[in-house]
């Protein structure tokens, strides 16, 4: 089948998988709809029979990219035991699989200026995925003497801005971005001091 043989079931998808490719050669903001349209092979018309503009493609492949993202991060959550400790430190491993594997999605998450509530399906998608980590902070804290336990929300966007800023600068493949070190064992290293700060774990690991 030709790339004009989409039916309206499978254009919609079409449409959002293109986006996502045309995000990761050329940024968010660097295609344009008659682009992700050609790129689907169909016309600029149909793109609005799904999509109101540009804003709301890019939204649902963020809304695609929180699901799988939640999924992940999920998964390393209940497999990466034995401990809550270990479990903690799985989900950041799993945040920077993700940006290498799904930079378009990543890119559409994070750096197209969309608000993660543009729509409720996106924000619902991007709720879910930061209570997972919230989730796994929290059940690690439970191990901090209650008067010097921070909120789980804070715990984990403090994990959560470090494993964005390794993903940023040292994961990503970005110019002038050369890792001193593998992007695992920075962030292992950065939630190590981290940790051991809060008394989680002792000085001399």
């Amino acid at each position: 089948m030709g790339k004009r043989g989409y039916h309206h079931g499978n254009l919609r998808q079409a449409l959002v998988d293109a986006a996502l490719v045309l995000i990761e050669q050329k940024g968010p903001t660097g295609f344009t709809l008659s682009e992700a349209a050609k790129t689907a092979g169909v016309t600029p018309a149909a793109v609005y029979r799904h999509f109101e503009g540009r804003e709301d493609l890019i939204a649902e492949g963020a809304r695609q990219g929180h699901e799988i993202f939640a999924d992940l991060m999920e998964y390393a959550l209940e497999t990466g035991g034995p401990t809550a400790l270990a479990a903690f430190e799985a989900t950041g491993r799993a945040y920077l699989a993700f940006a290498r594997k799904y930079p378009g999605h990543y890119m559409a998450m994070f750096e197209s200026g969309i608000s993660p509530n543009a729509n409720p399906e996106l924000a619902a998608a991007s709720e879910r995925s930061r209570a997972i980590l919230e989730r796994a902070a929290d059940a690690l804290s439970e191990h901090i003497p209650p008067d010097k336990r921070p909120p789980a929300r804070m715990f984990s966007a403090h994990i959560w801005a470090m494993s964005h800023g390794v993903v940023e600068l040292f994961a990503r493949g970005k110019p002038g971005g050369a890792a001193p070190f593998p992007p695992e064992d920075l962030l292992e290293a950065g939630i190590g001091i981290y940790l051991r700060g809060l008394g989680l774990i002792a000085p001399d690991r």
